[in-house]
């Protein structure tokens, strides 16, 4: 039944147009397996390898919901959090990091990010957290 109940979940958030999430990461082997993972669950995915090449492409108009890594060498996650709340104050936000420390969800919870998951769970976990922020923002 949960099978099914996902199946369903995700042929409704397919339709009309699927949801589209940009990830962005330096690490090319997350980037792949997040592209991945996403895609087989119904959404229409576009990757940065850093916060630059984000805002370089003029913040991508067009996100349902932004994927973020926290430790990236050009900008952290949470400051091109910030930066993107500026010019898109609609698009959830999640931020991803393999560093939690006991300040980061505060930090990032200021820059207008409400889930932080830690890289050993982007999975079925975040896969649910994305469906819920496009369909909160949706007003679903």
């Amino acid at each position: 039944m949960i099978e099914i109940s996902s199946h369903h979940e995700r042929l409704q958030m397919s339709s009309p147009a699927k949801p589209t999430v940009y990830v962005v990461d330096d690490d090319d082997a997350v980037l792949g397996s997040l592209r991945f993972l996403l895609e087989t669950d119904g959404f229409a995915v576009r990757t940065f390898r850093s916060g630059t090449a984000l805002l370089n492409a003029g913040g991508a108009p067009g996100a349902d919901c932004y994927v973020i890594d926290y430790k990236m060498p050009d900008i952290n996650g949470i400051e091109l959090a910030g930066r993107l709340r500026k010019s898109d104050g609609n698009t959830p936000v999640i931020l991803i990091t393999g560093y939690p420390d006991e300040n980061i969800s505060t930090r990032a919870a200021v820059a207008g990010v409400k889930d932080v998951v830690l890289k050993p769970h982007l999975d079925e976990s975040l896969v649910k957290r994305i469906r819920r922020a496009i369909q909160n923002r949706r007003g679903n």
